[in-house]
């Protein structure tokens, strides 16, 4: 991977949600928004890289702001996990 550090911290936050997803469906057995953070978590990452290979400036920016979404939205859901018991702040 070139040394882009949002492409890396993205990588790395989409391996940090696998991971947790894994955990909640094997240890809470909570499957619903696991599933939620699993997508818009990855989904991040996902972006990022498609904007990184854009076709054009406004491409780019479309696909930050996407991710940016993204990443909005997996906030709300680990919000959610932390207010409803099944995380906690480690």
């Amino acid at each position: 991977m070139e040394d882009n550090a949002i492409k890396r911290k993205s990588r790395d936050f989409a391996i940090d949600i696998v991971r947790t997803y894994q955990w909640l469906c094997e240890e809470e057995h909570e499957f619903f928004m696991s599933k939620q953070i699993l997508r818009s978590g990855t989904s991040v990452g996902a972006n990022v890289a498609e904007g990184v290979r854009g076709q054009s400036k406004a491409d780019f920016f479309a696909k930050m702001n996407i991710a940016l979404k993204e990443a909005s939205e997996t906030s709300f859901w680990l919000d959610i996990l932390y207010a409803t018991g099944y995380l906690s702040k480690e």
